[in-house]
Order: C-alpha cells, then structure tokens, then sequence
C-alpha cells in the first residue's frame, strides 16, 4: 500500500520500522518538528524524524494541519492510507478523509479504557492486569473510532512504563502489519458505551509520593511513572526518583525504613526500592544506590 505515516516519539519507530520492511511505499513521514533539547537549547529532531532520516523518507513537520496549503500537500499525496502512532497534532476532517482507506491509529490500550494522552501510565497506576494495543479506524472524537483489531498483553507484577512501553510498540508495528495484509476481511466493531476511561496526561505533581498511602498505591505509582517523570520523596533533604519497586514485608511508620534495604513502611503495608536516583546522578540498583548512600533502618523519607 502507498502509506502516510504519522508518528513522532521512540514509541512510533518501530512501527515506522515494520512498514518500511514489509514493502508498503511510505509516501511521507509526519511527526512533530525539532525541538530545542540539551545543555545547549539545540533543536533535535524527534526519533521518528530522524529514523525517518536514515531511511530515506520524506519527512514533513508543520507545526500545524489546520492551514489550506498544508491539507493540500497532504491530499496530493494520493495515499492509499494513513497511519498514526502518538503523532501529536489533531487531525482535521480533510485530512481524515483524504487517504482513499482513511486514517488507522494505534493506541496503547484496550479501547474503550483508557482513551487520551497516557494509557501506558494509567494502565499500571490503576492496577490493571491486562493492556494491549488497538488498531482503530479513526474520527473526529477522542478514541472513538471502531476498532479493526486488538491485541492483549498481561501486565507484569512489578513491570514499569518504561518496559511496559517497549512491549506495547513491538506488538504494535506487528498489529499493524497483520491489520493492513487483513485489511478487507477485518470487521469494525464500534466501541461500547460503557466502562469509558480517560487516560488523562501525567501531571508532575503527581509524582510526589505520599508515604500514608498504601503500599499498593504507591507501588503502582512508583512503577507507572518509571522513567519519565519518576516518583520522588526527599532524604535528608534532597529530592530522590524511586524507579522501580515491589511490594515489601512488613509493616511501619509511613515513610520510615523497616531495615536497611530500602524496604519502607506505608499507610498500610510496605514497598521495597529496586532501582533509584539521587539529584545530578544516574539511575542506581538498589545495592548500589546503598554503597554510595547508606539508609540504615529507621531512615525517615519525605516530609513528616
């Protein structure tokens, strides 16, 4: 097929990735512009801009596509279909339209749950067991679209965003492969009404931990803000990321080490501190994290 593909974080370019090595002619590449980045302010172009690069690929990145001259360049592309993976902007209904077999998005989620900005995070946040990808046909609501093909992914017990992630976009460029080889035989089933969630987007403040909740609260908190913003407490007053966790032994004052292994107590129940970072240094195992900044039992974190 002659393909638009529209995408822009390290999420998409394994799906970029896939199309390009199961033959379909990407017409262009769509992704959000460079952006200033670095000590330096330098603009750096997303992953998606540059894979798109090496491979030899028209690249486009307005800032808009709500502008006459810029639907016109998208619809004299003569594409067949358009595929979009966190691409960034809102596409306008001419730009829906345009691709003679629509536009297919690939969201991170089991649709109708968790529709919006952050499914990956809300899906480990909330505690769920199973996520998966959808391949939608899209419209103009958020999500909204019938869905053509789902595939489901168990979530682990102590996995994190990050890993979570990484998962989700190989089964994602493998769902769009088979969806596009199956595209006439492949059903739209409309999403149902009920059991709607929204996957609102992360809001730092959020990543500031709460020692009275409970350890399952905070478990999940810890891993479904890993890596990016990370959940924080202070230590002896300074700020530190916890990245990775699980759920711990024993029981505590809230925010209080219950030995000297980063196993800290909670409302109710305890976590355990796998992998974490100090200010201005690099993400540390737990031991290592230890060697370098010893937290003997009875260690107070965050603010009592």
């Amino acid at each position: 097929m002659r393909v638009i593909f529209m995408g822009t974080p390290d999420f998409s370019v394994p799906v970029l990735d896939a199309l390009f090595e199961a033959g379909h002619e990407v017409a262009a590449v769509y992704c959000q512009p460079p952006r200033p980045a670095g000590r330096g302010k330098k603009e750096r172009p997303t992953p998606v801009n540059a894979r798109a690069l090496e491979l030899g690929l028209d690249v486009r990145h307005p800032v808009s596509l709500k502008g006459v001259d810029e639907q016109a360049a998208f619809v004299e592309l003569n594409a067949d279909i358009a595929l979009v993976v966190a691409y960034g902007l809102i596409l306008p209904q001419v730009i829906l339209d345009a691709p003679a077999k629509g536009c297919l998005n690939i969201h991170a989620s089991l649709l109708p749950r968790w529709r919006g900005a952050a499914p990956i995070h809300r899906a480990i946040m909330a505690g769920d067991a199973e996520t998966g990808v959808c391949i939608m046909q899209m419209e103009a609501g958020l999500d909204t679209g019938p869905v053509l093909l789902r595939d489901v992914l168990a979530i682990g017990a102590e996995e994190t965003t990050g890993a979570l992630h990484d998962r989700l976009s190989a089964l994602g460029a493998r769902a769009i492969c088979e969806a596009l080889d199956r595209l006439e035989d492949l059903s739209p089933t409309v999403q149902p009404e009920q059991n709607v969630t929204y996957a609102s987007k992360i809001d730092k403040a959020e990543a500031k931990i709460d020692w009275s909740c409970s350890a399952i609260e905070i478990d999940r908190q810890i891993r479904g803000l890993s890596p990016f913003p990370g959940a924080w407490t202070m230590l002896d007053g300074a700020r530190v990321k916890l990245l990775t966790s699980r759920l711990g032994e024993g029981e505590g004052p809230s925010g209080q080490t219950l030995d000297d292994l980063l196993t800290i107590g909670c409302g109710s129940g305890a976590v355990q501190i796998t992998r974490a970072q100090k200010a201005g240094k690099g993400v540390q195992d737990a031991q290592e994290f230890l060697n370098g900044t010893p937290v003997p039992k009875g260690t107070q974190f965050g603010e009592v």
